[in-house]
């Protein structure tokens, strides 16, 4: 198994994925919580969802061939080749506030989404 693994500091937010500092905190806490030094945050974009096509957040310990590995601060997501074209140029962040605390993505590519965050359009 191959994967391109990228630093956050040589990604360009135009043809790539980037994370925000708040995402890598909290995904380097949860891997620490979990003593699983290896898991990473998988990111898929699948259709459906109110908007036609929807995000997914998993925790995975595997890098499948057709995966691209991004970085920051030791925090790593990883994402198939499929899901990227949809999502390149995005940031993932993570959100606390009144209503809970959250994995975000901010997608340039998106043209609408619908009120929950979890769903868009292009």
């Amino acid at each position: 198994m191959t994967a391109i693994t990228e630093t956050s500091d040589t990604l360009q937010p135009q043809d790539a994925l980037s994370l925000s500092e708040s995402a890598a905190r909290r995904i380097n806490t949860l891997a620490q919580a979990e003593e699983t030094p290896d898991m990473m945050l998988r990111i898929t974009v699948s259709g459906g969802g109110c908007s036609g096509f929807q995000y997914s957040f998993a925790f995975d310990d595997k890098v499948n061939e057709d995966d691209r590995l991004f970085e920051r601060e030791g925090a790593k997501v990883v994402v198939d080749s499929i899901s990227l074209e949809l999502l390149e140029g995005s940031q993932v962040d993570f959100i606390e506030d009144l209503i809970g605390s959250y994995f975000a993505i901010n997608n340039p590519n998106a043209s609408s989404s619908c009120g929950c965050g979890t769903s868009f359009s292009i």
